[in-house]
């Protein structure tokens, strides 16, 4: 859409509308953040064990990640010492699903994944 004077309306930060996505992609974006979730989504787990799953994230780096997660309200740590999806994490994990059927078509494909 187009402004009356003709220019197209800013995109990125500037852009009100696109704050919402753009701390979502930078929160995601951090390195481990989406494997905690993946691995959090089918059923909660102690630090070792997510720990033990997680290879090569160092327990320090887990222990921020896990602590910026439960700060944006994505998971908690219960009483019995386990990390869980919140209500919002579980609707986060429900959207990332498509990303997750479409990563599997993706590594299919001649040259489709990257190797490690």
């Amino acid at each position: 859409m187009r402004s009356a004077s003709g220019a197209k309306p800013p995109r990125g930060r500037a852009d009100p509308a696109d704050e919402p996505v753009l701390a979502v992609m930078e929160l995601l974006g951090q390195r481990w953040m989406m494997r905690v979730l993946w691995e959090l989504e089918p059923a909660p787990l102690g630090f070792l064990e997510l720990r033990r799953r997680m290879g090569q994230c160092s327990s320090s780096v887990l222990s921020v990640r896990l602590h910026n997660l439960q700060a944006a309200g994505l998971i908690v740590k219960t009483p019995g010492k386990v990390y869980e999806l919140t209500a919002a994490g579980t609707e986060l994990a429900a959207a990332m699903r498509p990303l997750w059927t479409w990563s599997r078509s993706w590594a299919a494909r001649p040259g489709g994944e990257p190797s490690e």
